[in-house]
């Protein structure tokens, strides 16, 4: 299928909203077009100078236009694609399109895997003293709340291209095992260095269970 292609340092998973500022000519024109022929557009992620996976947008609403022509617009991701080749201009248009594949995505996951992932966001949330919102296992997806636990921009990517909604909570489930142990031992280390010039008590020993290693 060919796509417009509007390519952003910018990941976006499938049912999130997408805020856009328009300004250039090129995706003012394609935003125009959206409006007239309810298109849809591509946003390939630019990552290391290249361009190979993205996701599929399509325009909802028009909610400022400026004088000078530009416009802040909202639209929501929908599917993600793989791109198969690039052109920086599609023929009569001034914006980029390409052909694209669409990934096959399977919603495979069982009930307990999102209640571990839940309870492993709840638990960071907990540690970074953030408050956190209950969500139902039957409402949560590895899309929900993939912005907000921490994910590098690369790990947001990785997460993209992953077709499996097991996999995917799997890759989440890793990340916040990872990420909570590091947040465990700053948390303990900073309980270590506010304890510094305070008494603290020690349990005694019983040294009649101590053992001399043989050299």
């Amino acid at each position: 299928m060919k796509l417009p292609l509007f390519p952003l340092q910018s990941v976006f998973f499938p049912g999130e909203t997408v805020p856009l500022h328009i300004f250039e000519e090129r995706y003012k024109q394609l935003i125009n077009d959206c409006r007239m022929e309810a298109v849809t557009f591509g946003i390939p992620v630019f990552i290391n100078n290249t361009i190979a996976y993205g996701t599929e947008v399509q325009l909802v609403e028009v909610v400022t236009t400026y004088e000078g022509g530009e416009m802040d617009v909202v639209c929501i991701a929908r599917q993600v694609f793989r791109v198969l080749s690039f052109e920086n201009q599609m023929e009569g248009k001034l914006y980029a399109g390409g052909e694209v594949e669409f990934l096959d995505m399977e919603n495979d996951a069982s009930d307990e895997l999102r209640n571990e992932v839940l309870f492993g966001l709840e638990r960071l949330y907990d540690l970074m003293d953030v408050p956190f919102t209950k969500i139902s296992p039957k409402q949560f997806n590895s899309y929900s709340l993939a912005h907000k636990m921490g994910l590098s921009f690369a790990q947001e990517y990785d997460l993209l291209q992953i077709a499996k909604e097991t996999d995917r909570l799997m890759f989440i489930k890793e990340h916040l095992q990872t990420t909570t142990t590091v947040l465990e031992e700053v948390n303990r280390t900073k309980a270590m260095i506010e304890l510094n010039g305070h008494f603290k008590n020690f349990d005694p020993l019983d040294f009649k269970d101590f053992k001399i290693e043989d050299s």
